[in-house]
């Protein structure tokens, strides 16, 4: 703006001093003009007036300055010339300035010369015996006078350009000034032209909305960073380029790339043949997924691609934990092909038993004993089918048992009492120690959890052993104690005594006719109680299980099993 300026104030000031020149130039032309004219019609008449008295005389031993003088007859023919021989002169009759003087007395006229550098004056008057006398006297045109001139307009024309430009320069600077010192953070505040106020008042009202919009933005994104922040899965947003946009903290995690990695190609921070093809498919515009191994666990990535009038403008990648879906599929599969089995064992005995009964090859005395092992296998099924039910419904959430304050010492004493005969039978001592405990429970849950301990820890107990089940206030908590001294459990297989149909002798579970399903009730039902479960065990030397319960009801899921 400020060369724009200076440029326009130069220009003007050339095209004023070109203007004022040609106008100066153009007046002095005229004003000598008709001063030498003029000058040059007095002198005609003196000569007129001498040439009357005197005749030719007049002119012998005259020598005119810078005037030339020609007397012609009245036929036009000369008659006296001061500067050209009259014998090589032609006839002047036809020239302008004597036939005026012909016609009315005095004429005058001027002609330029062949380089159009000078113009000649010429002066005419007749004389009482009809012939002219005629002046004429060399005068400077207008391109003769300025190069006659050039040199002061020169001088002048250096000093105006001089100042033009001081001028323009200072001007271009005071003009510009209040611009450049402008404060648009504050347009109101800014004082100087008031033309520029209707612009202030755009500026400040654009501001203000720039503004809002702006907390808008920030407020958006705020909230969307801590959404995606938050998220246990992973998501990354991607230009068509696959430049990251936004990346949140798991999906840095799991791709272990640094959160300031915006504005960075994704494939230069986590380079893999996987990720290249699902990009790569996202960016013809086909949502796909693949697998990787991530963070030592399986994820899947789902490549969703952003599309804009029909032009895929951007990439959604949105990446979850599979490994627990994995697990929970080898859990089911595992659980089908195990209640199969276990259910086709005691099936093929009592099909086994009644074919024999049926074609009459077992003998009278033995038909009770076959019977008895009918009904043996036929109550083992009910068992596991009782026990695969209740498993089922925990797994469903219990949802629509009560919660209700439960005394678990109470529930302790029944579930003894329910017991004592199977101990008795096990020659096995049951016993019962500790003082009220109150807590908020599923009281059918929580007899489930004390009645498959002290079942357990009498069924795989020594002849004449104990079992000991303890039941005390833990102030936030109550504990729950069964220690027997049976077998034990090897330290390898602590770890998965709680899944489901897992045994540690199989067939020692089936003589004392266990399901292998109690301890993952036991699991199951201390998780939805959000319970802790330890266990402590020495092949031979007993196992004892502590089951700490929260007295307030807790909706955390994750339960730690020790």
């Amino acid at each position: 703006m400020k060369k724009s300026i200076f440029r326009s104030i130069c220009l003007a000031a050339a095209i004023v001093f070109a203007a004022s020149l040609i106008l100066i130039m153009s007046v002095l032309y005229d004003y000598f003009s008709k001063g030498q004219q003029s000058q040059l019609k007095t002198q005609t008449g003196f000569v007129a007036q001498a040439v009357e008295r005197e005749g030719i005389s007049y002119f012998e031993g005259f020598s005119p300055q810078d005037i030339r003088i020609t007397w012609i007859a009245p036929d036009g023919s000369i008659l006296y010339d001061s500067d050209l021989n009259t014998d090589q002169m032609e006839n002047h009759l036809n020239r302008e300035e004597v036939k005026a003087a012909l016609a009315s007395g005095f004429g005058e006229s001027a002609r330029y010369s062949t380089t159009l550098l000078e113009r000649q004056l010429y002066a005419a008057q007749r004389l009482s015996d009809g012939s002219i006398i005629r002046l004429s006297n060399a005068h400077l045109t207008v391109v003769s006078l300025t190069l006659a001139m050039l040199q002061p307009i020169l001088v002048v024309g250096i000093v105006a350009i001089i100042l033009a430009f001081a001028l323009a320069s200072s001007l271009s600077k005071k003009i510009v000034k209040p611009l450049n010192e402008l404060n648009l953070d504050e347009p109101q505040g800014n004082k100087g032209y008031e033309e520029l106020k209707p612009l202030f008042d755009r500026v400040d009202s654009q501001q203000r909305q720039l503004r809002n919009q702006e907390a808008k933005l920030r407020q958006k994104q705020e909230e969307f960073v801590t959404a995606t922040d938050s998220m246990n899965e992973g998501l990354v947003l991607l230009n068509d380029r696959g430049i990251i946009l936004s990346i949140n903290k798991t999906a840095s995690r799991l791709l272990s790339i640094s959160t300031f990695c915006i504005g960075k190609d994704i494939l230069l921070l986590h380079n893999s043949l996987s990720l290249q093809e699902l990009l790569r498919a996202a960016k013809s515009g086909k949502h796909s997924e693949t697998t990787m191994c991530l963070d030592g666990t399986e994820h899947q990535i789902n490549a969703s691609p952003v599309v804009s009038d029909g032009l895929v403008t951007g990439i959604a990648l949105l990446i979850f934990d599979v490994s627990e879906k994995e697990k929970a599929e080898k859990m089911r599969r595992e659980f089908t092909a195990n209640v199969s089995h276990e259910l086709k064992t005691p099936l093929h005995s009592i099909s086994g038993y009644a074919e024999l009964m049926k074609n009459g090859i077992v003998k009278q005395e033995d038909l009770r004993e076959f019977s008895e092992r009918i009904y043996a296998e036929a109550q083992r099924m009910i068992a596991l089918v009782d026990d695969i039910i209740k498993l089922s419904r925990l797994d469903e959430g219990m949802e629509e048992m009560k919660w209700e304050e439960t005394d678990i010492k109470v529930l302790a004493e029944e579930i003894v009492h329910t017991l004592q005969p199977l101990a008795k039978a096990k020659k096995v001592l049951l016993t019962l120690e500790g003082s009220s405990a109150k807590m908020r429970g599923i009281p059918q849950l929580l007899e489930g959890i004390i009645y498959n301990l002290c079942d357990n820890a009498i069924k795989y107990n020594r002849e004449n052993g104990s079992v000991s089940l303890e039941v005390k206030d833990g102030g936030d908590y109550v504990v729950l104690s069964v220690s027997d001294t049976g077998i034990g459990i090897p330290k390898e297989h602590t770890e998965r005594v709680f899944e489901r149909f897992y045994r540690v002798d199989k067939s020692h579970s089936k003589e004392v006719g266990g399901t292998g399903l109690g301890l993952s009730i036991v699991k199951h039902s201390a998780k939805i109680h959000n319970a802790q479960i330890e266990l402590q065990s020495v092949v031979d030397g007993g196992t004892t299980v502590t089951v700490k319960f929260p007295k307030e009801r807790s909706f955390e899921k994750d339960t730690t099993y020790a």
